[in-house]
């Protein structure tokens, strides 16, 4: 979103209340990336609300009270002072409006299963098929979207992702290398690495501070892509939503949060698929990256086949990135 530029070093000050019992205490609220952020006096993330889902509650004075779409209960008070962060929110909360595809190019499904029960009965009674539609229909942004909303889902157990203006660059380079939309290094929660729908994959803290070189990093991002191009990342949240929450999705545009909490909550418990080695030394090929230091940090029959077969053996591949660059992602929770 090419508003954020305008609005990332804004802060304002305000009252926040997580649940109706609970006492407003005085917060700091900053805008991240999707996301608005609410700390407390010390720097401390307290929540983070999705920029696509923030409500402004109806007030009579200058001053606004916003809320997460769907729990009004957690609200923000700001107050007429803090009049240019207000601007921001509201602005950015019709960026995101406008950015989305409009429901109506989905809902054109439920109007012809409504017209015609017997033909939708006939297509869409096994819910592999209604999952197979759902990945041809839905837009590129709206699976974004949803990879946006597991994104904050898992950052309540990980906290927000390492961010510096300094890292940038290395973030980027990574994920041009591996050829991946972007890379997100987490302070935590996720055991290694994610792949989320709309082409993000997550990385542990761990797998760039601990590593010499950022073969390793770009081996768990590629691995990551072939286990999204064996089962797409869309499909496994479909899949493990289930026939009723993809339909929701096909009718009306919105995935159900309890369906994205679920998810999330069974992707960071359980491990990773195993991907074969004849499956992943053509990604290491094509990426010209090698698979020797990635194998070394796994475990496995697949090990040596990794190593013995490494598509750059023998050869200097060009630097995923300069060591520079590696020094400042390497930093990047430090910040």
């Amino acid at each position: 979103m090419t508003a954020l530029s305008k609005y990332d070093r804004l802060e304002a000050t305000g009252l926040w209340r997580p649940s109706p019992t609970a006492q407003r205490r005085e917060v700091v609220v900053s805008i991240g990336d999707a996301t608005l952020v609410i700390s407390d006096l010390n720097d401390t993330a307290l929540t983070h609300w999705s920029l696509a889902a923030i409500e402004r509650a109806p007030s009579e004075g200058t001053g606004a009270t916003f809320f997460p779409d769907g729990d009004p209960d957690e609200t923000l008070d700001l107050d007429a002072a803090e009049a240019e962060m207000i601007t921001a929110i509201d602005t950015l909360r019709k960026a995101v409006a406008k950015a989305r595809p409009r429901p109506g190019r989905l809902r054109w499904l439920g109007a012809a299963l409504s017209g015609s029960a017997v033909a939708a009965l006939a297509i869409f009674w096994l819910p592999g098929a209604l999952v197979e539609h759902a990945l041809r229909v839905v837009p590129p942004v709206k699976e974004a979207e949803i990879g946006i909303a597991l994104l904050v889902r898992i950052e309540r157990v990980s906290g927000p992702p390492c961010r510096s203006t300094e890292a940038a660059p290395a973030l980027k380079a990574l994920a041009g290398r591996t050829g991946v939309a972007r890379v997100v290094i987490l302070p935590g929660g996720v055991r290694e690495a994610l792949s989320l729908p709309g082409g993000t994959v997550l990385l542990n803290r761990a797998l760039v501070e601990d590593f010499e070189e950022p073969d390793v990093a770009a081996g768990y991002v590629l691995a990551e892509k072939v286990r999204g191009t064996a089962v797409h990342p869309l499909r496994q949240v479909l899949e493990h939503a289930g026939t009723r929450a993809t339909a929701t999705l096909l009718t009306t545009g919105v995935m159900p949060d309890r369906a994205l909490d679920a998810f999330a909550e069974a992707r960071l418990a359980n491990p990773m698929a195993f991907v074969p080695a004849e499956d992943l030394l053509p990604a290491f090929a094509d990426a010209q990256v090698r698979s020797t230091p990635y194998a070394r940090d796994i475990s496995g029959e697949e090990t040596l086949d990794l190593i013995e077969a490494d598509p750059m053996g023998g050869t200097v591949p060009d630097p995923i990135m300069r060591d520079a660059q590696w020094l400042q992602l390497q930093a990047i929770c430090e910040s």
